[in-house]
């Protein structure tokens, strides 16, 4: 048995040393040199697209440069003016300070001023609320006061009544008061003349015809009068209040009489009213107050 060691013959030794570069190699080689020529043509681009950015804030650095030197240009001639109008005014600190501390005084008086003003306008409206509720007030009084009046021309309407005349006539309505006048007027169904006769031989108009009063007891609430119209003299003796004292005059026989109702009697004059027809108050001419003696009804 040989121990010499094991080397190859040099046939074999060539056959192993000639055989060619592996595959891959080749591959990863060529795949390396296509690497850097994409990663050189990117690396270009931007080189190139940065230059031009570059290139063109440069030129914009140079606008922006130009627009800063002109506004420093302007900023420079409207310090110069300023300073000009501040030496023109005459403007100092001390008085600007005073003028600060003036507008610091009118603004506090103006905080003060609207304070007041806010006060009073506080103080009014609360006393425009208690009027105002005054006035509601005296609004619901005056609304009862109506409905008392109301009440009371109810009662008085109530109150007026019919009554035979002194001529044997149904009378209109009669009043015994003022206010029954009152209500007499506003229902306007006939002409109403209110009138106060003294005691005297001188008649007095009142409305169509003259009266003269010649006789009043006070006590038994009874007068004697004479009316004069269409030239006649009617005595009405010894008539009591509240009775319709009655009469007619030329034209009006066929109408209502006129009426002379009576409802005070004093100690030397008479209160009453005269109420004539509504067509025949311009058809009676009063006479003059003749001296002849005066003829019964």
């Amino acid at each position: 048995m040989s121990i010499s060691p094991n080397i190859p013959s040099p046939e074999e030794s060539y056959r192993y040393e000639s055989t060619g570069t592996p595959r891959w190699i080749a591959v990863l080689f060529v795949v390396l040199i296509a690497a850097l020529a994409v990663f050189g043509y990117f690396g270009y681009s931007i080189e190139s697209k940065l230059s031009q950015d570059l290139s063109k804030q440069q030129d914009q650095n140079k606008i922006l440069t130009a627009q800063l030197d002109q506004a420093n240009t302007r900023i420079a001639d409207l310090k110069s003016k300023v300073e000009i109008t501040v030496q023109r005014v005459g403007l100092t600190q001390s008085e600007l300070a005073q003028a600060k501390s003036r507008a610091e005084a009118i603004r506090k008086e103006q905080q003060a001023s609207d304070l007041k003003l806010t006060t009073q306008l506080t103080q009014a409206q609360k006393e425009n609320d208690e009027k105002i509720g005054a006035v509601a007030t005296e609004v619901g009084g005056a609304k009862k006061d109506i409905e008392a009046t109301r009440s009371d021309l109810e009662a008085t309407k109530g109150k007026l009544e019919r009554s035979l005349g002194d001529m044997n006539v149904m009378s209109g309505l009669i009043a015994h008061n003022r206010d029954d006048l009152d209500e007499l007027r506003r229902r306007g169904d006939r002409n109403y003349y209110e009138f106060t006769l003294q005691r005297s031989k001188n008649a007095q108009r009142v409305g169509p015809v003259q009266m003269s009063l010649s006789r009043v007891d006070q006590k038994k609430s009874k007068y004697t009068m004479t009316v004069f119209v269409d030239d006649r003299a009617i005595e009405k003796k010894d008539r009591t209040s509240g009775e319709p004292v009655q009469f007619y005059v030329k034209g009006s026989s066929r109408m209502a009489p006129y009426e002379i109702v009576v409802f005070d009697v004093g100690r030397n004059q008479i209160n009453g009213y005269l109420a004539t027809p509504k067509d025949g108050s311009a058809a009676a001419p009063a006479a003059a107050a003749p001296a002849a003696p005066p003829a019964k009804p």
